[in-house]
């Protein structure tokens, strides 16, 4: 095989990955957003599952892509693990249909009206029609089509590049050598698996195995424990998507790679075990392109019916092989408050909201707490926990807020119509102070990482300002949780005093700039915790404000405020008094 064939064949590997990602992201963007929305609305049941997640992909033409959207799905809590695990099967199934289209550019010339249905012919045509309407079509949806279009004929003329680049292998004797040496079966799985992780793409691996077939010196025997090992190797872009997902979006994307393991093993013990019983005659079968084809869908087909009587077992293997961690146990514990059965009764469903939100608020107060320990204290465990424990925060929310807006709908008597509309207040105070948590986590990070150390009187000035932070968060959540008026009064002179601190900070930072004794990176940093402290104060204010301004009946947060300061009602001044002289630098 020549150094041109070489680049020829790797040209039309390239044209091949490049139409079919053209043709995939087309078809996605004449879908829009209902491919989505129809995967997690339309897999309550097994079969469903599996027939949607075949469908979805033989249109964006990737089981991986499906997998991932699986993965995102399950991870967001849209979508259950067993559901996810039906859609995946579909995807399996729906993949090989990219072979069958590749067929369509092995079709002999013909003469007469057949030869329209050649590769060349069809080709031509679809490359004519997307050209026109990517280029004269004003209408979006028609471009899209366009694109669609042109990725199939470019990719059917990656597949004739591949096909003419490794033709002269037929009389290779080396070629012919190192195939046979795949019917080891082992072997061949291996490559098989080694070659579609590196390509990313189990259609591509099917469609280049195709392209070979074509020289006549592949058989069954070779090219079987290849398919199998391509089923494998598809696995891997679906796992790099379980990176940083929750413990069930992980088991989402493991699944992808256990059924195709275990469907890999069923159909290779199955069959080498009955070809040694009854010595079939296919070993020495010629593969091509159709039946090369046919044997890919076949043995995804079987993997599906074998496997999907078996779901429930697969999720507990994965639940068996990924266990929640502490946080995620207790946030699913509390989210089974949020039962829909309790929109029936109310005041149960209020109870349950806030027995919800309190745990919420508590993760945010932890995570508070220990992303200002990280500040002299980096670690990354600790870190990494961190941000699990503020995707979780984020699911409260989501989850809340929709648990509330459905209870919002129901005939709620006026005391539980008040507490309603203060959870909904207060609700994304909570989630903003864990995003800050996450934040002052980062910045702790970047102090760790470039040996950033603060001068005395600096380190001096934070310590004050987090004992400020933390009281004040101690007092609007115990005045949320408690219903206590008096904690919730003494959070308005607090915040003021934080805002005074943090200008003061800052001024002083100024004049340790000037006077050389802090660096402007060490200013960043120090910049950057004021900010988030102060937003954190903000945040807690509009907590005890919700909470003043609701047990007045009345909701206008902004006048509560400025009433505060301005008519120094409630001993306004005298509790920032003693404020001012508790946090004084």
């Amino acid at each position: 095989m020549s150094i041109t064939n070489i680049i020829t064949l790797l040209g039309g590997v390239a044209l091949f990955l490049f139409g079919m990602s053209i043709m995939g992201d087309g078809l996605k963007k004449v879908a829009g957003s209902k491919l989505e929305r129809y995967l997690y609305k339309l897999s309550n049941t097994p079969l469903k599952g599996v027939l949607l997640g075949t469908g979805v992909t033989a249109i964006i033409q990737s089981s991986s892509a499906t997998s991932v959207m699986a993965v995102g799905f399950v991870n967001s809590g849209m979508m259950k693990v067993n559901q996810a695990i039906a859609v995946i099967m579909g995807a399996l199934v729906g993949t090989s249909i990219t072979g069958w289209i590749i067929c369509l550019s092995y079709m002999k010339e013909s003469s007469g009206f057949v030869s329209l249905l050649s590769t060349s012919s069809i080709s031509a045509i679809v490359a004519i029609i997307g050209t026109i309407l990517r280029m004269v079509s004003k209408n979006q949806t028609k471009r899209q089509i366009g694109d669609i279009l042109l990725g199939f004929s470019v990719l059917m003329y990656g597949m004739q590049s591949m096909s003419g680049a490794v033709a002269p292998l037929k009389d290779s004797p080396s070629f012919i050598r190192l195939m046979t040496a795949f019917s080891n079966p082992l072997l061949g799985i291996l490559v098989g698996a080694a070659f579609t992780a590196v390509l990313q793409s189990a259609s591509a691996a099917v469609g280049i195995l195709q392209a070979l077939s074509v020289t006549g010196t592949i058989d069954f025997a070779e090219a079987f424990p290849l398919l199998l090992g391509i089923g494998i190797g598809a696995a891997v872009p679906v796992l790099f998507s379980a990176i940083g997902a929750r413990t069930d979006g992980r088991r989402t994307a493991w699944a992808y790679l256990i059924i195709q393991t275990i469907g890999v093993i069923i159909c290779a013990a199955g069959y080498y075990i009955l070809d040694a019983l009854m010595s079939f005659n296919i070993n020495n079968m010629v593969m091509n392109p159709v039946n090369t084809a046919l044997v890919n869908t076949a043995f995804r087909a079987i993997c599906v019916v074998f496997l999907l009587p078996f779901i429930s077992l697969i999720e507990k293997l994965l639940r068996f092989l990924f266990r929640e961690s502490i946080q995620e146990r207790k946030a699913n514990v509390n989210f089974n408050r949020l039962d829909e059965r309790f929109l029936r009764h109310p005041t149960l469903a209020v109870e349950q909201s806030q027995m919800t939100i309190n745990a919420m608020a508590r993760m945010a107060k932890e995570n508070l707490f220990e992303a200002i320990s990280l500040i002299s204290n980096y670690d990354d465990k600790a870190a990494s926990t961190l941000e699990q424990k503020e995707s979780l925060i984020d699911q409260f929310e989501d989850k809340i807020g929709s648990y509330l807006m459905k209870l919002n709908s129901s005939e709620l008597n006026p005391v539980d119509n008040e507490r309603v509309f203060e959870f909904l207040h207060t609700l994304g105070d909570f989630e903003r102070i864990g995003d800050h948590a996450l934040n002052i986590c980062q910045v702790a990070q970047t102090k760790h990482s470039k040996k950033i150390n603060f001068s005395e009187n600096g380190k001096h000035e934070i310590e004050i300002l987090i004992e400020a932070i933390k009281e004040i968060i101690e007092l609007s959540f115990s005045a949320f949780m408690k219903d206590d008026l008096g904690k919730a009064y003494s959070v308005e002179p607090l915040e003021d005093r934080v805002d005074v601190l943090c200008n003061e900070l800052k001024l002083r930072h100024v004049e340790r700039l000037r006077s050389g004794t802090c660096s402007l990176e060490i200013g960043f940093v120090f910049n950057d915790l004021l900010t988030n402290f102060e937003r954190v104060a903000d945040h807690c204010s509009n907590i005890a404000i919700a909470i003043i301004e609701l047990s007045k009946n009345e909701y206008q947060a902004h006048d509560c405020k400025q009433n505060l300061k301005e008519l120094h009602s409630n001993d306004f001044d005298s509790i920032y008094a003693r404020y001012a002289e508790k946090y004084k630098v």
